[in-house]
């Protein structure tokens, strides 16, 4: 095979370096989650590049532990957020919610039920949960999904039958819907409300 264009060999390994900066940064995630345990409220995080993290907070490399010839060039860093409201869905917060330019991507780590194609569901939303959480056939599923505004994605899925590092699954579209709604928040039409000052 030739060679590529040397604009599009650039663009190719700059590609590579996000899509694996997004997949380790969910495998980390996804390893701080497990040792967690289950039963846990969402999480969303903010992606930043390292390199501006630390540029405009220097005190930060300590905390994070890097080594002093780190390369961090493409390296992403999560940024957990305390404003994700106890009584939304995560799912039905992300439809409303945009990051300033400084965020390079999103990450969400989540618990659902899982249920087999063939159940069939009630329309109203509590009686659904309510079969949902007594199907014998449940499974309870935790989901960490990223996506940055270049359009790298990756996931990490594990069941709680099987909660084995070894068994976790791994992909770049396991979780569609959700990933969907991540790259939203980063569109460029869709812009953070101005904060509010007070007087």
């Amino acid at each position: 095979m030739a060679d590529l264009p040397g604009a599009d060999k650039d663009d190719a390994v700059a590609g590579n370096r996000e899509a694996d900066a997004v997949r380790a940064v969910v495998l980390e995630l996804e390893m701080i989650a497990a040792a967690a345990g289950w039963d846990r409220p969402a999480r969303l995080f903010a992606l930043v590049h390292t390199e501006r993290l630390l540029a405009d907070q220097p005190d930060l490399a300590g905390m994070l532990e890097l080594e002093p010839d780190a390369d961090l060039t493409g390296s992403l860093t999560p940024v957990e957020q305390d404003d994700v409201p106890s009584d939304q869905h995560l799912e039905a917060f992300l439809t409303e919610l945009a990051w300033p330019p400084a965020v390079h991507g999103a990450a969400v780590v989540i618990e659902r039920l899982v249920l087999p194609p063939s159940v069939e569901l009630p329309d109203d939303d509590e009686q659904a949960q309510e079969v949902a959480a007594t199907h014998p056939d449940r499974q309870d599923v935790r989901m960490v999904a990223a996506a940055t505004r270049e359009g790298a994605t990756y996931c990490a899925l594990r069941l709680r039958a099987e909660d084995d590092d070894l068994a976790v699954v791994q992909g770049v579209d396991l979780v569609p819907a959700l990933l969907e709604l991540l790259q939203a928040t980063l569109a460029p039409d869709r812009q953070p409300e101005p904060e509010k000052r007070d007087g």
